[in-house]
C-alpha cells in the first residue's frame, strides 16, 4: 500500500493487525459518537489563508516544560503499545527521539520503563493513573524517576473504565476471547511471526516489575477494572505532587473549571482530552472545548490538546485554537503498526510538511504567529456544525 498522507496508515494498520488490536486501538466508547466528533469539528475548522507574506523563514521549534522539541508534537500514551509492533514502546521511542520530540510512556506498556528510557537516548515522559493500589503507584514514580524520567503525565479521566463495546465484539475481551484471538492471529501470520513470536514477552512490563509475575492480557483487563478508583479527587494527587521533583501534566481537562483547579493545584500543564472519545461518549470534541479552556488558564499553564488529530493541518488547527502543543495518540500507533520505528518517523515528517504548508499559507512563520486570528470564522470555529447564517 502506497502511504502518500499521514492518514493512510490507518488503512495500512487494519491489514496488518489481528481484528481485536486494530479495534481496541480504533474504537470508542459506547455509539462512539465523541469519536466521530473528534475528528469531525476539527476537520471542520476554517482557516484565513494570506498571501505575500514572505515565508521564507518559517520555523516548527517550540519549548515546552524547559526542553526545546522540533516541533510541537509529543507521543500520547497509548495501552499496549508493543502489542502493534515488535517491542513498540522501544521503537516509539527511538523514532520520536530521532525527530527531536517527546514520547509518553504508557503505565500499561508492554515494556517497562526500564527497557525503554536507556533506548530513546533523550528523556521521556511517564503517564500514570490514580489507582487504588497506592503501593504500585508510589513504586512506579521510584522507578520512572531513577530511569531519568522528566515529565509527569498524570491521566484524571479514568476513574471507571469506559464502556467499549467493539472491544467484545472484536474478541478483546467477551465470551471465547482467548479461542476468538488465536483464530485471528492464525489469519494474519506477518504480525504472528513479528510481534506474535519475535516480540515477546506479551505481558505488562511496569505492572509485572511491581507484583514479581508475568501480566497477561486477561490480567490487563481484570487488574486495570480492579483497581481504577472512583473515589479520586484532586487531594489524592497532593503527595505526588510532593513526591514529583519534575513538571507535572494533568491529563484529562474538558471544563474550564476543572483546568482552573488544575492552576490552583500546581500542575505544570494540562492535557485538554475526551481519552480519544474511549469514555464518556456524548460529551464535547476536544475542538469544542479547548478555546474556553485556553480563555480560561491560557499563560497560567502549558495546554496541550489530543483526540481526533491526524494531520499536520490538524495540529495547525488545534494550536490556532488555544493549544500550545498536540498529543498523537491513534495517528502514531497505526504507522507503527504498518512500518515500525520507520513508519511513525515518517509519518512525523509527513506532519512537519503539512503543518509548514498550512503555515506558509495563513501566513505564520512562527507558531506564536499560531492563534484566534488564524481562524476564519470564529464563532463557527468555537462551535463547530453551527451554520454561520442565523
Amino acid at each position: 500500500m502506497i502511504i502518500s498522507a499521514a492518514t493512510d496508515y490507518r488503512a495500512a494498520a487494519q491489514r496488518r493487525l489481528p481484528p481485536f488490536l486494530f479495534h481496541y486501538l480504533d474504537g470508542g466508547a459506547y455509539a462512539e459518537h465523541t469519536l466521530r466528533r473528534n475528528v469531525e469539528d476539527l476537520a471542520d475548522i476554517a482557516l484565513r489563508q494570506r498571501v505575500l507574506r514572505d515565508m521564507s523563514e518559517l520555523s516548527l521549534q517550540t519549548e515546552l516544560f524547559g526542553r526545546s522539541l522540533a516541533m510541537p508534537v509529543a507521543l500520547a500514551p497509548v495501552g499496549l503499545t508493543g502489542m502493534f509492533a515488535r517491542r513498540g514502546e522501544v521503537q516509539a521511542a527511538r523514532a520520536a527521539a530521532s525527530r527531536g520530540i517527546a514520547y509518553t510512556l504508557s503505565t500499561v506498556s508492554v515494556c517497562a520503563i526500564e527497557e525503554v528510557a536507556p533506548a530513546a537516548a533523550q528523556p521521556i515522559w511517564f503517564q500514570l493513573y490514580v489507582l487504588r493500589d497506592r503501593g504500585f503507584m508510589r513504586n512506579a514514580l521510584e522507578r520512572a524517576q531513577a530511569a531519568g524520567v522528566t515529565t509527569l503525565v498524570f491521566t484524571v479521566d479514568m476513574p471507571v473504565p469506559g464502556a467499549r463495546y467493539r472491544d467484545m465484539h472484536s474478541g478483546m475481551s467477551g465470551p471465547n476471547a482467548a479461542l476468538r484471538r488465536f483464530g485471528q492471529v492464525l489469519a494474519h501470520p506477518r504480525w504472528a511471526w513479528d510481534v506474535g513470536l519475535h516480540g515477546r514477552p506479551h505481558d505488562l512490563g511496569n505492572i509485572s516489575a511491581y507484583l514479581g509475575q508475568p501480566t497477561g492480557l486477561a490480567d490487563y483487563i481484570g487488574w486495570l477494572g480492579n483497581n481504577f478508583d472512583p473515589s479520586i479527587s484532586w487531594k489524592d494527587l497532593e503527595w505526588i505532587r510532593a513526591f514529583w521533583k519534575g513538571p507535572m501534566v494533568i491529563k484529562g481537562i474538558l471544563d474550564p473549571d476543572d483546568a482552573r483547579d488544575a492552576v490552583r493545584f500546581g500542575a505544570d500543564g494540562i492535557v485538554v482530552s475526551n481519552h480519544g472519545g474511549r469514555q464518556l461518549d456524548g460529551v464535547l470534541s476536544t475542538a469544542r472545548a479547548l478555546p474556553a479552556i485556553a480563555d480560561a488558564v491560557q499563560g497560567e499553564l502549558k495546554i496541550l490538546a489530543d483526540s481526533g488529530i491526524r494531520s499536520g493541518l490538524d495540529v495547525v488547527r488545534m494550536l490556532a485554537l488555544g493549544a500550545d502543543a498536540v498529543l498523537l495518540g491513534r495517528a502514531f500507533v497505526y504507522a507503527l503498526a504498518t512500518h515500525g520505528q520507520a513508519g511513525v518517523e515518517n509519518l512525523l515528517d509527513l506532519m512537519a510538511r503539512e503543518m509548514r504548508v498550512a503555515m506558509t499559507l495563513t501566513g505564520a512563520r512562527r507558531l506564536t504567529d499560531i492563534g484566534p486570528g488564524l481562524l476564519a470564522d470564529v464563532e463557527r470555529a468555537v462551535r463547530p456544525g453551527m451554520s454561520a447564517v442565523q
